[in-house]
């Protein structure tokens, strides 16, 4: 834990905690601090102007970013027959129906995004206190219950991510890893407040967007000037 505490303590010198960096730049300095052995994930927290516990407020969809996410992503898929088919072909690790929700049910969860038909949702419905606190229920709002399961399937392992505001009215996300080229990371970047300028809801009032922070997985946090990301 002491070579951890020293790596953390030698990333943080090399920021100001106390200013605000261009894109770009904080981009540059979390490579840089990055001193662990493994693949950091960049990540993004955007502090929004809302309050998500009113319905009308509530900030929620999907990014799919340009560059990927630079992990392995396990998709289930809950379709039945040519559905079923398309969705293997698409590469879907796991497919089924009352079979998969059994294993579901049974507390074996060997995925990390789950997808459904919509011919499925009366099925699926029946997950909902099990996949519902996991962030993981099927919904057509970003875009995980579709006829086109295929497509579904190739997006989240090619880069999609979803997004739901938390209680405090923040966003959090994996934007790429460390490794990723620095052009790769801002472009990342900017798909994904961009995703998040598109789904503001009516109920918001004021400034939306209130502040933008970048950070690795073990690296401190860098306030980004949101300007410089548009």
């Amino acid at each position: 834990m002491a070579k951890v505490g020293k790596r953390i303590r030698a990333a943080r010198e090399k920021v100001d905690a106390t200013a605000t960096y261009s894109l770009e730049e904080a981009v540059k300095l979390i490579k840089e601090a990055s001193k662990t052995k493994f693949d950091e994930t960049v990540e993004i927290a955007l502090n929004l102007g809302v309050d998500p516990r009113h319905a009308d407020q509530m900030v929620r969809g999907v990014c799919q970013l340009p560059a990927g996410t630079g992990k392995s992503v396990r998709v289930a898929v809950f379709a039945r027959g040519d559905k079923a088919e398309e969705a293997k072909a698409a590469g879907a690790d796991i497919v089924g129906a009352e079979d998969l929700v059994e294993i579901v049910q049974g507390g074996k969860i060997d995925f990390d995004r789950c997808i459904a038909s919509p011919d499925m949702m009366p099925l699926v419905g029946r997950l909902g206190k099990v996949l519902g606190p996991r962030g993981m229920m099927p919904n057509p709002k970003v875009g995980t219950v579709t006829p086109d399961v295929a497509q579904a399937v190739k997006d989240s392992k090619g880069g999609s991510v979803e997004f739901r505001v938390e209680k405090a009215g923040i966003v959090h996300a994996g934007v790429g890893k460390v490794s990723f080229e620095e052009a790769a990371l801002v472009e990342n970047v900017k798909a994904f407040v961009s995703a998040v300028s598109k789904a503001k809801p009516a109920g918001a009032k004021g400034a939306y967007m209130e502040k933008l922070s970048l950070s690795s997985t073990m690296g401190p946090g860098l306030t980004v000037d949101l300007a410089s990301v548009e």
